[in-house]
């Protein structure tokens, strides 16, 4: 059974930084590409950026150069490095594996000016 577990959110200054982590666990971890997308009450999940089984990454454009994803393997561990924090990334950060339905549960992550 796929299993993944999202962590690190909380609440902090615009300027400020937060790493989220994401669990995973029933699937191959190392040959599957991962995201992280988010989500605010009333709007549609929105993707931030993706990871390739062989590291390559993908950012929508409001992240990029303030957002890094990555992957740690052996840890079964998806990875978000979140700079330079703007009230605007305000939202639930949900990680998923591929296109698929296997979603995280979500984790709150709130920016404030």
């Amino acid at each position: 059974q796929v299993h993944l577990v999202e962590s690190g959110g909380g609440s902090v200054q615009a300027g400020g930084s937060l790493r989220l982590s994401c669990a995973a666990s029933g699937i191959i971890f190392r040959l599957i590409t991962m995201g992280w997308y988010r989500q605010v009450p009333g709007n549609q999940r929105e993707l931030v950026a993706t990871i390739t089984a062989d590291g390559g990454t993908n950012y929508a454009d409001s992240v990029k150069g303030r957002f890094t994803i990555s992957r740690d393997n052996a840890k079964n561990t998806m990875y978000l490095e979140m700079n330079s924090l703007k009230p605007e990334d305000t939202a639930v950060y949900y990680c998923r594996v591929g296109e698929s339905d296997w979603w995280g549960q979500g984790t709150q992550v709130t920016v404030s000016s």
